[in-house]
């Protein structure tokens, strides 16, 4: 049976049409039909559900995601694993890249076997981001110092396999290369973008040592831009072929500088993310990454230091802060939240509403302030049953 949503507005991400107004979408494990509603002829098959009014956009895509709802792609539990991606369904991401952090070689090991059972299992594990360990102790931010190592291509060989050959996005300081070059080439070889994170490089050595076209968490840990230098920050500015990741939460980012990178990386070179932790989705308190205490209040979880760690953001705010912050249109807003990364990693089936492609889809409020259900590859889901690690 397949499911029709009825009478809402619909965002196809597409630019040939955009938008649909009082339409309706007809689906399974994929778009089957979409038009507007004079056009629908209901067949003894179809569920038929009225969404008067409703706003309907792309699935959301997260390359940058460690844990959340009390889970960690670090944990290494299969099942656990599971449920932390059903639990990030419900706040719109319907494609996901588990994401690790500096850890031992065989705590990461462990995890890339969990994540490759897991993708067996549930379709919406697109990737992996492996975020350290090759990354510079000057910017590790919450990463912890003791497991950081130069950029090996034997461990992103086993790491790839043990995963399944799903990791798809590295995160490294380039300057802590034996052979940039070499490193990368190996990367491009084998279908995974370098992403330039956690690094002190000046723009000199970047532009001439290293084709990185993806930054993490752009303005995050990283050699800041300046007047005498323009570093990591700036070099990601300055090339057009660079694509940034940014976490819009108004606290990784004052929401000014958020607008600053839309104004001249343009909706289509931003990426958002949530670089999220498992202390997402429980509230105040504390909690745990990568082995070190967390406390998280006001929607910022810090070390004891006072280091700002991973965050607690959800997608859906995220989408809805990104216009706020930049005024940004809903159609740009996709752009950022779901196009741009389908693209970048050649997610063929994701990214927009298309006949033909994956039943990934959101569907909001009139005035986008509540995210009211999630389709991912058709399966409904909402936040109201997402799954949490004390349930």
């Amino acid at each position: 049976m397949s499911t029709v949503l009825t009478h809402a507005t619909i965002y196809t991400g597409e630019q040939e049409v955009p938008v649909i107004k009082d339409a309706y979408i007809r689906f399974d494990k994929q778009i089957e039909a979409m038009g507007p509603m004079s056009e629908l002829v209901v067949t003894s098959a179809d569920n038929v559900v009225r969404a008067d009014r409703k706003v309907i956009v792309p699935g959301f895509i997260d390359v940058h995601t460690h844990g959340a709802y009390g889970f960690d792609t670090m944990d290494g539990v299969t099942e656990d694993i599971i449920k932390m991606v059903h639990s990030q369904i419900s706040e719109g991401i319907t494609s996901v890249f588990p994401t690790t952090m500096t850890q031992a070689v065989d705590n990461i090991s462990k995890s890339m076997e969990a994540v490759n059972e897991a993708a067996k299992q549930e379709p919406a594990i697109v990737g992996v981001h492996l975020e350290g360990p090759f990354i510079n102790p000057h910017f590790k931010g919450a990463q912890p110092e003791e497991h950081i190592i130069a950029p090996s291509i034997d461990l992103v060989k086993k790491w790839n396999e043990l995963s399944g050959n799903r990791v798809r996005l590295i995160t490294y300081a380039p300057e802590q290369a034996e052979d940039v070059r070499a490193f990368e080439d190996y990367l491009a070889d084998n279908n995974i973008i370098g992403s330039i994170g956690h690094s002190n490089a000046t723009r000199d050595f970047l532009q001439h040592n290293s084709k990185a076209s993806h930054i993490t968490h752009l303005y995050n840990a990283q050699r800041p831009m300046s007047h005498r230098e323009p570093g990591v920050t700036g070099h990601a500015m300055l090339e057009d072929n660079i694509r940034t990741e940014l976490i819009v939460d108004g606290f990784h980012v004052y929401p000014d500088m958020v607008n600053v990178a839309y104004k001249l990386k343009t909706a289509n070179r931003i990426d958002l993310i949530t670089d999220s932790m498992r202390a997402k989705g429980l509230g105040d308190g504390e909690s745990e990454l990568g082995g070190q205490k967390v406390w998280v209040k006001d929607k910022q979880a810090r070390l004891e230091d006072g280091t700002l760690a991973g965050s607690v953001l959800e997608f859906d705010d995220a989408f809805r802060n990104v216009m706020a912050f930049t005024g940004a249109s809903i159609e740009e807003a996709i752009q950022m939240a779901s196009v741009n990364q389908a693209i970048e990693f050649g997610l063929t089936n994701k990214g927009t509403l298309t006949i033909g492609k994956d039943a990934d889809l959101n569907v909001f409020s009139a005035d986008l302030t509540s995210l009211e259900a999630t389709y991912s590859l058709g399966r409904h889901f909402s936040k109201a049953d997402a799954p949490t690690a004390e349930d």
